[in-house]
């Protein structure tokens, strides 16, 4: 179980915020603490885009017990218009009808109950566009 305060504090989480590397400029997503491309350790905070297209995708059909009863749903990986690319449920869509390079956008939702007592965890998904 996450606990809701460590989730909280997350700020990607619910700003969809990178590190941008000073040194070379590149983007991570969640930010990092050393660069992977020139290893800074000096990074500024940006604001990703919102919109981007479907690079790949798989249908679940069967679920584990927490998310049984939204199966079937779909999980892809999102190449959003800055080049940062986000693994995420593509929801409020038909399943049978998303395919590779479908525009979306991310939208802010309820991801799921955690605990007995039902806390809720919020985060971002895709939708298509």
């Amino acid at each position: 179980m996450i606990s809701a305060r460590y989730a909280r504090e997350i700020p990607q989480r619910y700003r969809l915020e990178a590190g941008k590397c000073k040194g070379c400029g590149r983007v991570s997503f969640p930010p990092r603490t050393v660069c992977s491309g020139c290893s800074s350790k000096e990074f500024e905070t940006v604001k990703l885009s919102d919109e981007g297209k479907i690079l790949t995708f798989t249908v679940i059909r069967v679920a584990s017990e927490k998310f049984a009863k939204q199966t079937p749903f779909a999980v892809g990986i999102v190449e959003l218009a800055d080049g940062v690319r986000i693994t995420t449920q593509i929801a409020d869509v038909d399943v049978n009808t998303l395919s590779v390079g479908q525009p979306v956008r991310m939208v802010f939702r309820k991801i799921q109950e955690d605990g007995h007592a039902g806390v809720l965890c919020y985060g971002y998904k895709a939708v298509c566009a």
